[in-house]
This record gives structure tokens, C-alpha cells and sequence, in this order.
């Protein structure tokens, strides 16, 4: 097991899992919501799909045991663990600054778009465009009319995932900086994540 680390509030983070390896992701403070994305470290053409995982799963709720499938319909991840109420997020895109200017923003507002990107430059790495994210302990309950509703999260504080690889692959995690609209609680406060490595 490895030291912790953190994904600071509002900035995003990149680590590479070897096939085996695992990654625990922490909702430290319990309220926070963290867009997360894998690729496969061979050819980053590959990635965790969330439109490919919906026909695994026939369904919208990952849980625990579940395989996170990749465009190419394997499992890249599999959500070993979940001590959370089990509410994630596989509907809604990344946040990016066009969210941010429907929302009002006149200035340029940290987003997980840029996060994605900025983690990805850290490592040597680039994706040619922003998959949809796995957004951990975010709660957007879906009615039967279809209609979505951006709820508070449902996670604790300490609550986490952990992840393990299928194949060699890069996870990337942003603290998503939402605080115009409750997702990451009622405060609208963006906060620190933390993660470790696990064999």
C-alpha cells in the first residue's frame, strides 16, 4: 500500500496502474464529486466509455464487481470496492468553460475538461478529446419521465472506491470545481480528494 496523496479542490491528477494494481479514491470530506477517467496506457485511442458501459451494464449504476468497459467493449477497471451509498454518475459530460458560461461565468472558471488535459501534460501524456467521466458520488437521479435532477451526494466522509486495473492504464481524477449548482453539495464548496495505490 502506498502513501496517501491528494487531488487538490478544483485540479486534477494522473497516475499510471499497472495490470493488477489498484487505486482507492477517497471522498475525504464526503461531499465531493470526482470526474474519473481511464485509458489504456498502450494506446490512449482506448478509454473507459460510459456509452459502451451502459449496454454492459443494461443499466446506468455502476457497483461493486462491475466492469468499467471501454470503447472497445472490454473492462479496463473493475469497482472492486464501494463503501458509498453507490451513487455515481455515468450521464452527464465533464464540465468544461462553455458549462461554466451558460451558467454566467464571465471569466474563465476552472473546469475538468482543462483538468483532464493539464493532469494528462503532467505525465507526458495527451488525449485528443475529453471522454465522458465516471463521476464518483455524484447524484443525478433520473425520474421516469427521463427528467434529471442535480442532487446533493448521497457519500459520507471517508467514504471510497477502489479500482483495479484489467490492463495497464492511466486513471485520471479531477475534483470537480462545481459551485454554481449543488452537486458537490449544498455549501457549493469544492474540496480536496485523496488517493493511494494498492497492490
Amino acid at each position: 500500500m502506498s502513501d496517501l496523496h491528494v487531488v487538490p479542490a478544483c485540479h486534477g491528477r494522473a497516475v499510471h496502474l499497472s495490470k493488477g494494481q489498484a487505486i482507492q479514491i477517497i471522498n475525504t470530506h464526503g461531499q465531493q464529486v470526482v470526474d474519473t477517467w481511464c485509458f489504456n496506457a498502450h494506446d490512449m485511442s482506448e478509454f473507459m466509455s460510459m456509452e459502451h458501459l451502459h449496454a454492459t451494464l443494461q443499466g446506468i449504476f455502476p457497483a461493486k464487481f462491475d466492469g468499467l468497459t471501454t470503447n472497445r467493449r472490454r473492462p479496463i477497471l473493475i469497482m472492486e470496492e464501494d463503501t458509498s451509498p453507490g451513487r455515481h454518475d455515468t450521464v452527464i459530460a465533464a464540465c468544461d468553460v462553455h458549462r461554466y458560461a451558460a451558467l454566467g461565468c464571465t471569466q474563465y472558471h476552472n473546469n475538468c475538461t482543462d483538468n483532464l488535459h493539464a493532469a494528462l501534460a503532467q505525465i507526458d501524456r495527451r488525449a485528443t478529446d475529453c471522454p465522458a467521466p465516471l463521476n464518483l458520488w455524484m447524484n443525478i437521479p433520473v425520474g421516469p419521465d427521463g427528467k434529471i435532477t442535480w442532487g446533493e451526494p448521497l457519500s459520507k466522509p471517508g467514504d471510497h472506491v477502489i479500482l483495479r486495473a484489467m490492463i495497464d492504464c492511466i486513471v485520471v481524477m479531477s475534483a470537480c470545481p462545481q459551485d454554481l449548482i449543488p452537486i458537490n453539495g449544498a455549501a457549493c464548496k469544492p474540496t480536496e480528494v485523496h488517493y493511494r495505490l494498492l497492490d
